[in-house]
């Protein structure tokens, strides 16, 4: 056996990395043979389809865990399950993608062994790539808008709209270049093509199963990039039940709908009131967020957090009136639902810019979003980048704060007549402060009466301009019960804990199984079981109870 520590430090990691991935699938494999030798045989009735390329090509994350966790449960129901498994499926896939190097192939032999492993015991309808020369000839002269815009009009079994390939494929391509405004070169077009062509393979593939099994509902992860958008577009169209699971907003927690999961449908009855308990309960939970003390997917975005400097408290003071301006990530504003003011994050802050310079008297603060710079994830398309180009920073009356600057927001927040946001959670956490939100894209909580969000961009401009005057703005006291409504649902009952069954493994961010045992998946004995098939058997809302 090669000794490892003799190796260069960088092939040494690659090495060690690869020893503990193999060592994770054994680990993996054991569970599930130990889980499903204990599994009844299923009823004769149609069964449920689960598909998850997106969950982590190699390594075993929480989503991959919240997956196969949820399969097993319903099979202890006797419910039959297909997991409906890439083998080599797509010529290029999402989190396959060597970003610098787009011709690169992806990881198969690690992706496909991780899911065996995965799947030990189960029933798998394993796909491959088989390329469609028609369509790679017709996307092979398109510019990168006409992309995005192609509808294939071959025809799928009972689908009598064509396959809209470029929408499906939007979302993961601009998650893994970094960007939303997507340059049109070589490169980009050959991934989109690439991602297109592999979509439609998903799409016979998938047709085929469907036409095949005729299935009572379908489980994917997230839903928004391409493979599994395909797979939910071709369930809607069949009418048959989807479902879609991402991370909570607790750790090792899932949130599961029948919506889009980063959009976060939930329903929150308009006559409910939180309790005493309720609200103490959410008052702690504020109270360590307030100071950083948080973490999501495995992510301490946070590591420390500080005050407002006294630079930036002495600028403050020389003006009338302070608003913050809050940024987010390429991904989280490129969601097809987020933009509907404006055609994207970068438009809203052009917007802001020419109110800044139409009001002189006010002080902005741009503050990018901290994950805008994660290690391993950097936006290449990013607020510092448009500061850069627009010369935003030269204005009196605009600061730009960068993602590495761990500054407290919520300090800032305090001393803000209002806050521009568009699309990020801390309008949420504003709203709790009782502060005035003005929303510029569709967020998460924005269909509830939480934020102020106009339905026109000349609403938008005449509610920017009445705010700036006004000696107070006016907050409609039902703003802030709803906003503590809404977080108390999306952390308490919305995310399901999975903290029973999983553990943080070598890294972080991977995942682990715990030693638990196989009755802890039965519905009798776990909420977030009980929910789940609920909610994906019986047309629940896949909420916790209380």
């Amino acid at each position: 056996m090669t000794d490892l520590l003799s190796l260069p430090s960088k092939i040494y990691n690659r090495a060690r990395r690869e020893q503990l991935r193999v060592r994770e699938n054994r680990a993996i494999t054991r569970t599930a043979a130990r889980v499903t030798t204990e599994i009844p045989q299923p009823d004769q009735t149609a069964s449920v389809i689960f598909f998850r390329a997106s969950s982590g090509p190699n390594d075993f994350s929480l989503n991959s865990g919240f997956h196969i966790l949820t399969s097993w449960a319903l099979r202890l129901q006797k419910m039959p399950v297909i997991h409906f498994a890439c083998q080599s499926g797509m010529s290029h896939c999402v989190l396959g993608t060597t970003r610098l190097k787009p011709a690169t192939p992806p990881p198969c032999k690690t992706c496909v062994a991780h899911s065996r492993a995965l799947y030990t015991g189960a029933d798998v309808h394993w796909f491959a790539y088989q390329g469609d020369p028609e369509l790679a000839d017709r996307l092979s002269s398109l510019s990168i808008s006409e992309l995005l815009a192609y509808e294939y009009m071959h025809q799928l079994p009972d689908i009598p709209s064509p396959a809209p390939l470029g929408a499906l494929v939007a979302p993961g391509l601009r998650w893994i270049l970094r960007r939303h405004n997507l340059f049109d070169d070589d490169g980009t077009r050959y991934l989109c093509r690439e991602f297109m062509l592999s979509a439609w393979n998903i799409a016979r593939e998938f047709s085929a199963l469907l036409e095949q099994t005729h299935p009572r509902a379908v489980v994917v992860f997230n839903g928004q990039f391409f493979p599994e958008a395909t797979a939910r577009w071709l369930a809607r169209s069949h009418g048959i039940p989807s479902y879609a699971h991402e991370v909570g907003l607790l750790p090792f927690s899932a949130f599961f709908t029948a919506g889009e999961p980063t959009a976060y449908p939930i329903d929150i009855p308009k006559d409910i009131e939180l309790s005493k308990g309720q609200n103490a309960r959410l008052d702690a939970y504020l109270e360590k967020r307030y100071q950083g003390n948080f973490s999501m997917a495995g992510i301490k975005f946070w590591p420390e957090m500080k005050g407002l400097d006294e630079s930036l408290i002495g600028r403050i003071a020389h003006f009338k009136q302070v608003v913050p301006v809050f940024t987010n990530v390429v991904f989280d504003t490129s969601q097809p639902h987020a933009n509907t003011l404006f055609s994207d994050m970068f438009a809203w802050l052009d917007e802001v810019l020419a109110i800044a310079k139409r009001h002189p008297e006010t002080l902005f603060v741009i503050r990018a979003h901290p994950d805008e710079s994660r290690s391993g994830k950097e936006s290449l398309e990013t607020v510092a980048g448009w500061v850069g180009s627009r010369s935003a920073d030269a204005l009196p009356n605009m600061v730009f704060i960068p993602p590495e600057e761990r500054l407290s927001s919520y300090e800032l927040i305090q001393r803000s007549k209002f806050v521009m946001i568009y699309n990020s959670t801390i309008g949420l956490e504003a709203a709790i402060m009782g502060v005035p939100v003005l929303s510029g894209g569709r967020a998460r909580f924005t269909h509830y009466p939480i934020v102020f969000f106009p339905s026109s961009l000349e609403e938008f401009r005449g509610q920017v301009d009445e705010f700036l005057k006004a000696d107070e703005v006016a907050v409609p006291p039902e703003f802030h019960r709803n906003a503590r409504k809404f977080l108390y649902y999306q952390l308490f009952r919305t995310s399901l804990p999975f903290e029973r069954y999983l553990t943080t493994s070598y890294h972080p961010s991977f995942t682990h199984f715990k030693d638990f045992i196989v009755s802890d998946l039965l519905p009798e004995n776990s909420p977030t079981i009980k929910a789940i098939l609920d909610g994906a058997l019986h047309n629940g809302d896949f909420l916790l109870r209380e």
